[in-house]
């Protein structure tokens, strides 16, 4: 989904990870869904700024909920919750529309899948678990 980005441009926005290794996993999970087609549309445009900007939103929201947990903050906690809300509005800025109930298995996946896990759960171990919980506790709170 990087395909507008060189080679160079992709070390220098993404380091040693490079999204395109997962594009045929991505694909062949998420292919045939409305998320999959309108990100695929959306993110064929991005530009290296447009890229740089997601990444620093990501940054971000991440770096918020990490403060949020080493804070003692409850993943219930309208703070937590409005973090989740903050990252669901996110990937419908620049993905996909993104219900909460998607959102909700998106979380799911953050713990269940190792991969996602790992990033999360590099620098403060249980963040992952805990940004999923805040995720269903916003998915709940939104009805």
């Amino acid at each position: 989904m990087t395909t507008n980005l060189t080679p160079e441009e992709k070390r220098e926005l993404f380091g040693d990870f490079d999204p395109d290794t997962y594009a045929g996993e991505a694909r062949e999970r998420w292919g045939d869904t409305d998320a999959y087609r309108e990100s695929a549309r959306r993110t064929a445009s991005y530009t290296k700024a447009d890229w740089a900007r997601i990444q620093a939103e990501t940054a971000e929201n991440t770096a918020a909920f990490a403060a949020a947990f080493t804070g003692g903050v409850a993943a219930s906690d309208p703070r937590a919750m409005d973090l989740a809300e903050a990252h669901r509005r996110h990937l419908g800025r620049w993905f996909y529309d993104c219900p909460v109930e998607m959102h909700r298995g998106l979380g799911d996946m953050y713990v269940a899948d190792p991969r996602f896990t790992a990033n999360y759960d590099t620098e403060h171990p249980g963040l992952a678990q805990y940004i999923r919980d805040a995720i269903h506790a916003n998915a709940a709170r939104q009805g």
